[in-house]
């Protein structure tokens, strides 16, 4: 059966096969019955789903960026026992992994252990890392020299995708050793 409509030639329906005109826009995939929509919809939603599933691509440098950083970030958090800043360990507190160098201003010390230490969120994020007493928790935690070198000028850095790999591999097989 042909359903009228205004729409150029006829097509058929990619769910059920039956011939129709395309009354709503000239790229109309289904017939106008509701049911042929709806499979059709959910049949699209599968297909983005596993199109997202496959853009984690292997080669994704920006994906393995942000999943090296979330094992790197739950070792220090495991690592320290109290925020750097403030000092407090109140197990009610949410903490974070808190750069003294920023990614942003050093991504070469993005992955580098004395440059992240566990922060309570509202030292990293209300007070924007609360700098002061970082450096100066700091210096009594690894020496004047080596926060000397954090805040010396360094070679700039592009992680591969192989380093990232290697990171992300070592992180998650230290939290795992420290779970255990």
């Amino acid at each position: 059966m042909l359903k009228s409509g205004k729409g150029s030639r006829p097509r058929k329906c990619k769910v059920c096969g039956e011939k129709f005109r395309p009354v709503y826009t000239s790229v109309q995939a289904v017939c106008g019955a509701y049911s042929c929509a709806l499979t059709h919809g959910i049949t699209l939603q599968r297909k983005a789903r596993t199109n997202d599933l496959r853009s984690f691509r292997a080669n994704d440098r920006s994906t393995w960026v942000k999943k090296a950083q979330k094992e790197f970030n739950k070792w220090v958090r495991n690592r320290d026992s109290e925020c750097v800043s403030c000092e407090t360990s109140n197990p009610g507190n949410q903490f974070h992994a808190g750069h003294y160098r920023s990614t942003a201003a050093a991504p070469e010390l993005r992955f580098h252990p004395d440059n992240c230490h566990r922060q309570c969120a509202q030292c990293n994020t209300m007070k924007s890392g609360n700098i002061g007493p970082y450096r100066i928790a700091l210096i009594a935690k690894i020496g004047q020299e080596r926060v000397d070198w954090l805040e010396g000028p360094h070679e700039p850095a592009k992680y591969t995708i192989d380093d990232l790999k290697a990171i992300h591999a070592k992180y998650k097989q230290l939290n795992k050793e420290a779970s255990q």
